[in-house]
């Protein structure tokens, strides 16, 4: 039981990563019998990696037509930009008021970890390398994480994720060269540690919604 767990884990973790990666592209078709063969996985296996995307918004099931992953949409990216700003700014907020010095130690530590891995895969520049997408993830999550709300915290996480696939194709659809996210991390650091609550939320916001712009200034993959 515990090999079979293992790889079922390893059939959706690599399955995840390529669409993540953009092996797999958005509005893609993902037949059961190339994904057996790619993955050297059962027609089982496939199914839960499948769901399991489902429920984290990168994968959509057609009726009549089976999985695809999941397409970009302008409205969807806009719509979802507007409550991440919204949801992440109040958080933040409460976070703020709320947060120990134990919060600032952790935003402290996850930072430094964060602004000192490469953000690039240095085998494919066009992607973000897969451990500064994690410790991007994680700052994000302990930045929030004062705020002593925790439906207001998973409500967040939930949104951040479905954003995810969105935050990975902005670099090879719609990057801006003269971006500097190192820069805008450290900046929202820097004023939620001063507990300078509107400068924080202001930087978030406008963090978020700088990928949103960077992506739909490019007119391709993104439909209407």
């Amino acid at each position: 039981m515990a090999g079979k767990q293992t790889r079922q884990q390893v059939t959706y973790e690599n399955l995840r990563a390529d669409i993540l990666s953009g092996r797999r592209e958005p509005g893609q078709k993902l037949p059961f019998a190339e994904l057996c063969e790619s993955y050297g996985a059962s027609v089982g296996m496939i199914r839960e990696a499948l769901t399991r995307l489902v429920g984290e918004g990168l994968v959509q099931s057609v009726p009549q037509a089976g999985f695809t992953v999941t397409p970009l949409s302008r409205s969807d990216l806009l719509w979802l930009t507007d409550a991440r700003c919204e949801i992440e700014t109040l958080t933040l907020r409460r976070a703020i008021r709320d947060g120990d010095v134990a919060w600032e130690s952790a935003i402290l530590a996850i930072h430094h970890q964060l602004d000192r891995c490469p953000m690039l895969d240095p085998d494919d520049p066009q992607r973000f390398s897969e451990r500064w997408a994690q410790l991007h993830a994680e700052f994000h999550e302990t930045l929030l994480a004062g705020c002593a709300n925790p439906r207001l915290r998973q409500t967040a996480s939930e949104m951040r994720a479905a954003a995810e696939l969105y935050r990975r194709w902005s670099l090879p659809l719609g990057h801006s060269s003269d971006r500097d996210i190192a820069q805008e991390h450290r900046d929202i650091v820097d004023a939620t540690l001063k507990r300078d609550t509107d400068e924080a939320v202001t930087l978030l916001c406008r963090h978020i919604s700088r990928t949103t712009e960077d992506l739909l200034s490019t007119d391709r993959s993104i439909a209407d």
